[in-house]
């Protein structure tokens, strides 16, 4: 099976963070939030912040900007609509059937451009859609221990796309061949 990373791997771009940033279109106030997400995204990307420091810091972050809307299956697939451009060409000629994205980026918006790119397996950060609570951070290390959870210790990765080795080793480990995606280049690293 093949295992993507998505962001700035499938997606060229942070989804999550086009998404927030969306999100503050429609609802100014969150304008506020905008510095300390993107110090988080920033930390986050340099390997910076660890995932228990995620979670004090910003988890209560995301927990309050869940649970102020309440029309987010309308507003994520108008965002899916806004950014299917966004969306590599290369993937469309390695995807296999039991592709699998492998991702940090929640759930909510990761169904839905799954469901338009024809993939039907993915391991994503998990919100509690009631609590906005971060139940599950599909990051770094718990890229392996989700995936193995979901897929079974005997699962083979063949291939393992990603845009950070660093923050991905934990599963490159896992694959056979690791791809390194740069923009539109892709180079075999293992």
């Amino acid at each position: 099976m093949n295992v993507y990373d998505f962001d700035n791997t499938i997606y060229d771009g942070e989804s999550a963070l086009d998404f927030f940033l969306c999100y503050v279109r429609e609802n100014p106030e969150m304008l506020l939030y905008i510095p300390k997400v993107m110090r988080a995204m920033l930390r986050y990307k340099r390997g910076k912040v660890t995932i228990e420091q995620f979670m004090d810091d910003y988890a209560p972050l995301i927990q309050k900007y869940y649970c102020q809307y309440d029309r987010w299956d309308a507003f994520t697939k108008k965002f899916w609509d806004d950014h299917m451009d966004r969306i590599k060409p290369f993937y469309e000629s390695v995807r296999k059937p039991d592709d699998v994205i492998l991702t940090a980026s929640p759930t909510l918006t990761v169904r839905e451009i799954a469901s338009r790119l024809g993939i039907r397996n993915y391991v994503c950060s998990v919100i509690n859609q009631e609590t906005g609570r971060v139940e599950k951070l599909c990051m770094r290390q718990n890229k392996v221990k989700y995936f193995f959870e979901t897929y079974g210790e005997d699962a083979k990765i063949d291939d393992f796309y990603t845009d950070s080795v660093e923050n991905d080793s934990f599963i490159a480990l896992r694959a056979r061949r690791v791809f390194l995606v740069k923009g539109p280049r892709i180079e075999r690293i293992k």
